[in-house]
């Protein structure tokens, strides 16, 4: 995953994460605003996951979402 994915669609995945890791406040999400280091810190905080495991959770779920946006959008440009 490229880290700037998660920093230029926080928006967009600012709402799945909160369903992803359901421990994070609103507050918490507001100050990770797309930094990877930031979310990772409070993953590991959170639900005691070591670094590598964080990294991975993000990884997983950002590049899942990304898919999910190419696929939506294929799907819409589609010819009916």
């Amino acid at each position: 995953m490229n880290k700037h994915i998660l920093e230029g669609k926080w928006k967009q995945v600012r709402g799945e994460a909160k369903a992803w890791w359901g421990k994070l406040t609103d507050n918490d999400l507001d100050r990770v605003a797309g930094k990877f280091e930031v979310l990772v810190g409070l993953l590991q905080e959170k639900y005691g996951y070591t670094r590598e495991q964080a990294a991975d959770e993000i990884e997983r779920h950002v590049t899942d979402f990304e898919a999910g946006l190419k696929e939506d959008l294929a799907m819409t440009s589609r010819p009916k």
